[in-house]
């Protein structure tokens, strides 16, 4: 698989569920949203959304999430700002009958919070490196993102402390 989404061979996917069943196809999807043209990346992400993104979350939801927020930081994936926006749907998404799903997606959402920073700003400008700066859509999506992690706020989440805490 590369060095994009290779640790997905880490995750017992089989042991996971999402909104239709075993988790077990997740990775394929992630990879056709990864290297896929643009319709089938496109399809890929909205079969994803339908199985992680949808109430209630699951247990892959939080699987899953990590290697979303690969997918954003990977210039070459075609549908980077739908994946920034499935991550809004997840952060927006609970599932009362599992608090502890609900909050370890949130969580790894929230942790994502310094990339969403980076793709939402200026790009960075350095002498061995012209700037690459990402699409408006992405830099749209992300600081809706960023926003939406700073201001988030649910009954499975704890409260959020002072920023820098």
């Amino acid at each position: 698989m590369g060095t994009v989404l290779g640790a997905m061979r880490n995750v017992r996917w089989h042991e996971l569920q999402h909104a239709y069943g075993s988790a077990s196809q997740v990775p394929v999807v992630l990879s056709r949203i990864a290297w896929g043209d643009a319709p089938n990346s496109d399809e890929a992400l909205s079969d994803l959304e339908r199985w992680i993104g949808t109430p209630p979350v699951f247990d892959s939801t939080a699987a899953t999430v990590p290697f979303l927020w690969e997918l954003a930081r990977t210039d070459t994936v075609r549908s980077r700002a739908g994946v920034l926006d499935l991550l809004a749907r997840v952060l927006a998404t609970g599932n009362a009958d599992h608090p502890a799903w609900t909050r370890a997606a949130h969580d790894a959402v929230a942790a994502g919070r310094e990339t969403a920073a980076r793709l939402a700003g200026p790009p960075a400008l350095t002498a061995a490196t012209p700037p690459a700066s990402p699409a408006p859509a992405v830099r749209t999506a992300a600081a809706r993102l960023a926003a939406a992690i700073d201001r988030h706020a649910c009954p499975a989440c704890p409260a959020p402390g002072p920023r820098g805490a």
